[in-house]
């Protein structure tokens, strides 16, 4: 094994990012807006959203930013509501978002723990949401380290969350591998010193990847045969 531990990014690794958050923002954009198209429109360009298409585009920043800053840019739009008023509407809104899982998780993460490794989630979302949604998907007792933007230890791209890890479980940096789909995740493995492992079940190609990556896999299902490579 070339590692000893694994840190999973959360949405669109775990996650696939389309299937679940395009849906989640579609509806979370009308409900934000009461019924008004245009304050809809707004919304939809603030956040680099698609409505026709019902999709984030790839250029989004939402897609690997925090809660924070979705809400911010909303509030930017509507200037009555208060940003901590808008980041619990999102943060309560996502903990319930029907979760697709990249591939069947359960299954996979009990066969990367027959092998030892120790397995982390470090997510820009918060630490609520996530809990949450890894309960209901019934892998919340796979990981031994779970962490948002709001843990106390920063946000991707920054390695101090990914560093928290390491810490928690022991484990030399360069014996972790940082799994994630977007450069914010890739970028934090290389700057903690981490092997880095790109997954395309997110929004970035793989040219986008390949240069913060160690390898790029179709989906984390493919983790296994690389890491015993």
């Amino acid at each position: 094994m070339r590692a000893d531990g694994l840190l999973f990014d959360k949405d669109g690794t775990l996650f696939d990012f389309a299937a679940t958050w395009n849906v989640w923002a579609a509806n979370t954009i009308r409900s934000l807006a009461d019924g008004d198209a245009k304050v809809e429109r707004r919304i939809a360009k603030a956040l680099i959203f698609d409505l026709e298409a019902e999709s984030f585009l790839p250029e989004s920043f939402v897609i690997a930013s925090t809660n924070r800053q979705v809400a911010e840019a909303v509030a930017r739009v509507l200037v009555d509501l208060d940003v901590d008023e808008i980041e619990i509407k999102l943060t309560k809104s996502s903990a319930v978002a029907p979760m697709v899982p990249a591939v069947p998780l359960s299954p996979l993460l009990s066969t990367l723990e027959t092998f030892g490794l120790k397995l982390g989630v470090m997510t820009n979302d918060s630490e609520f949401a996530a809990r949450e949604q890894l309960k209901t998907a019934c892998i919340d007792g796979h990981f031994d380290f779970i962490a948002g933007f709001d843990s106390g230890f920063g946000a991707k791209p920054d390695p101090d969350p990914l560093l928290a890890f390491a810490q928690a479980t022991g484990l030399l940096p360069k014996r972790i591998v940082m799994v994630g789909d977007s450069t914010h995740d890739l970028i934090a493995g290389r700057r903690a010193g981490m092997q880095t492992a790109a997954v395309l079940t997110g929004m970035a190609e793989a040219e986008d990847l390949a240069p913060y990556a160690d390898v790029v896999l179709p989906n984390i299902g493919y983790l296994l045969d690389w890491l015993s490579d």
